[in-house]
């Protein structure tokens, strides 16, 4: 049976450069409070993997349908896989993930994710945080600027589309501003006592990209090499 996870308010299927799409979405943290969540898509040929799975409903299915054949399941940060399930059963997808998550261990990994296995689709590497708590990695294309989907590390705030109102009011006072940023909730629980990671977000800033998706609030269009070295700027200036 198909996992029947709820379907929150979403929109549209958009592209942002060529066989990259993107959707934005949403999430219930609890009763009272819904935040965004974004979806990936990269096309290679027919085939179709999503990265950070959103569940759609039938209009936005189809849009999918029309762009390809759902074959691929990427899940770059283990604090997201609650619509996993539902690509793989029905679409029947692999699912590719880093082992050793213990959020979300349901489908079973098909494909590891590491730095140098390859990927269901061209120019492309994965970046993978060394030292975290749990596991957590990114992933480049390298294609013309170069676009960065991350999931919870990095995330982008041009506004608080999709959230909902009460999301709205809290998020500037819980870490949240409209920029982009090294999530902070995300930061405090994957840093092992007494460690630090800013060593690894240097790391990430020695990749070449423009642009930028986060699992978490809105397409950096260009600029976003600039605006991620500023956020590990200002995450890490307090700790040394």
């Amino acid at each position: 049976m198909t996992s029947n996870t709820p379907i929150y308010p979403h929109g549209n299927v958009e592209e942002i450069a060529e066989d990259l799409f993107m959707l934005r979405g949403s999430i219930k943290m609890n009763p009272l409070v819904r935040i965004t969540r974004n979806m990936g898509i990269i096309r290679n040929g027919d085939e179709l993997s999503l990265i950070n799975p959103v569940r759609v409903n039938e209009k936005v299915e189809a849009q999918l349908a029309k762009l390809g054949k759902i074959k691929h399941v990427i899940r770059l940060g283990c604090f997201h896989g609650v619509d996993d399930p539902y690509y793989v059963e029905k679409f029947g997808a692999q699912m590719w993930a880093q082992p050793g998550g213990t959020t979300f261990t349901v489908p079973k990994i098909d494909k590891e994710l590491d730095s140098v296995a390859p990927l269901p689709f061209d120019n492309a590497e994965i970046f993978e945080f060394a030292g975290t708590t749990q596991p957590e990695c990114a992933l480049l294309i390298n294609r013309g600027r170069g676009t960065l989907f991350t999931c919870d590390a990095i995330q982008n705030y041009g506004n608080y589309s999709y959230n909902n109102i009460l999301a709205k009011i809290l998020l500037p006072f819980i870490g949240f501003p409209r920029t982009t940023l090294v999530g902070p909730i995300w930061l405090k629980v994957q840093t092992q006592e007494g460690e630090s990671l800013e060593a690894e977000f240097r790391r990430l800033l020695g990749l070449k990209f423009d642009r930028l998706l986060a699992a978490h609030g809105t397409l950096l269009e260009t600029g976003a090499h600039a605006a991620v070295e500023r956020a590990v700027n200002k995450a890490f200036e307090s700790k040394k």
